[in-house]
């Protein structure tokens, strides 16, 4: 057998490489079902009857990491893509899967996170199931979480707001609403989540301690949606805001513009990639939003963001534009150069 016929950790890194994938096998078998917002579209969650359903699984290694662990990451992660299209979520679903002689205690820390980012969220945990897999079948614990939400109350409120400056079909927050003139906001500085997981696995002693950002949004999203002006919204977990802004592009058919030095990163994240040779841009986050904003709201959206615990680093990098139909930044010495979207995330397993 080829090895190009083997699954290999890029297939879950996010990037182009795990597009393929789902695109020539998942959606082959799976897609095509007639709902508002289907499997096929690849937002980050799907709609069906007004129902936001959204399923992830959580494989972070190691368990524990500066700033978080494996279950504030799945209670934030599910939260946040029902919010990202435009939701509310309602209720979540986790599914355990631990490995024999898994230590109890731990058990125990990770529920206790789970059970304090539920509460910080507002959306409580009602189901689930628990499997144990023998002694080596299994690396410690796997996470499976999913919720349910309904229509964000306040999405017909910002949709208005958008059609009072253009026209827009759509009925829900997705990737390929993004239409030339759009400003392009970043909720905050980038990296945090990958490299403080990098750091706890790979047992880096970088000068700055570097803390995940995993967090839910639920808050913060519905402080924008009052301001109204957003036409997409996306979280950039794996591949990064690379993969996330090549996704917008993509799908709605426009190039994006951004400037370098209008990017917030922290200066040991800055640091700690320019030491390992990664480029900070195709780095995850679990705490942070991509909005793709009318331009006439852009500076009250930011305004709002800014004012919210998790959007203090706000800033607008860029825009929509026709000059061109691909990702590409204006760098801090004057030059352009082309934002390719990633063949996944360089720092394996950080969700």
């Amino acid at each position: 057998m080829a090895k190009t016929d083997l699954v290999t950790m890029a297939h879950g890194a996010g990037g182009t490489v795990m597009q393929s994938l789902i695109e020539k096998y998942m959606l082959k078998h799976l897609g095509g079902a007639k709902v508002d917002v289907p499997l096929d579209a690849l937002d980050d969650a799907a709609v069906v009857q007004g129902i936001v359903l959204k399923s992830d699984s959580y494989t972070v290694k190691p368990l524990f990491f500066p700033g978080g662990d494996i279950g504030r990451l799945a209670i934030s992660g599910t939260v946040n893509d029902i919010c990202m299209i435009g939701g509310d979520p309602l209720a979540l679903a986790e599914g355990f899967i631990l490995e024999e002689g898994f230590d109890l205690s731990e058990l125990e820390k990770i529920l206790e996170s789970m059970r304090k980012a539920s509460d910080e969220a507002g959306v409580p945990v009602i189901t689930g199931d628990t499997k144990v897999m023998e002694r080596g079948a299994l690396d410690k614990f796997v996470i499976n979480s999913s919720g349910v939400g309904k229509r964000n109350l306040l999405l017909d409120k910002n949709l208005l707001e958008v059609k009072r400056h253009r026209t827009l079909d759509a009925q829900w927050l997705l990737d390929s609403n993004v239409r030339t003139g759009d400003k392009i906001i970043l909720s905050g500085t980038i990296g945090d989540h990958g490299i403080a997981v990098l750091s706890a696995r790979e047992g880096y002693g970088f000068e700055t301690r570097i803390e995940s950002d995993a967090a839910p949004l639920k808050g913060t999203v519905n402080r924008m949606l009052e301001i109204g002006g957003i036409v997409a919204m996306k979280d950039p977990t794996r591949g990064g805001l690379a993969n996330l802004l090549n996704e917008w592009s993509q799908k709605s058919h426009v190039g994006i513009l951004v400037e370098e030095q209008s990017i917030p990163v922290k200066e040991g994240v800055r640091a700690a990639c320019e030491m390992l040779g990664l480029d900070v841009l195709e780095i995850g986050n679990e705490g942070k939003l991509v909005a793709a904003v009318v331009p006439e709201k852009a500076q009250a959206v930011l305004a709002a963001l800014k004012d919210t615990l998790q959007g203090r680093d706000a800033a607008i990098i860029g825009e929509a534009t026709s000059e061109f139909d691909l990702v590409a930044t204006e760098t801090v010495v004057g030059g352009r150069r082309i934002i390719a979207p990633p063949a996944g995330d360089p720092v394996p397993r950080i969700c």
